[in-house]
């Protein structure tokens, strides 16, 4: 299946809400995921300007889309991204691809 990453921060009142009641975030948005057919391969936090990371498996990028705006509509996050991982042989794959691709950088087209 294919692997998401999200990176979040969440806004200052979420963290306040937090220290006041702290939670198990990684048992909560394990049993969304799992309610969505996906799963929760690891929740991590951090220092700088990303609070944290999560590794998600979803059966496809439809239902990986869905996750990321669900999670982002929630209105918790001041930042939100989800970026489709690739697996080494993914990659293999589409290095081969590309040298089947023809590509004219701009500006370098020659001009009749």
């Amino acid at each position: 299946m294919p692997l998401y990453m999200s990176t979040f921060g969440y806004k200052p009142e979420v963290w306040a809400e937090l220290i006041n009641s702290p939670e198990n975030r990684a048992e909560t948005v394990s049993q969304v995921l799992e309610n969505a057919g996906c799963k929760l391969k690891g929740l991590w936090y951090a220092f700088g300007e990303g609070d944290g990371f999560a590794l998600i498996e979803a059966p496809d990028n439809v239902t990986g889309a869905s996750i990321s705006i669900v999670i982002s509509a929630s209105g918790a996050f001041r930042k939100f991204e989800t970026t489709v991982l690739m697996t080494q042989d993914e990659l293999l794959k589409a290095l081969e691809k590309a040298q089947d691709v023809a590509y004219v950088a701009p500006g370098a087209a020659v001009h009749a």
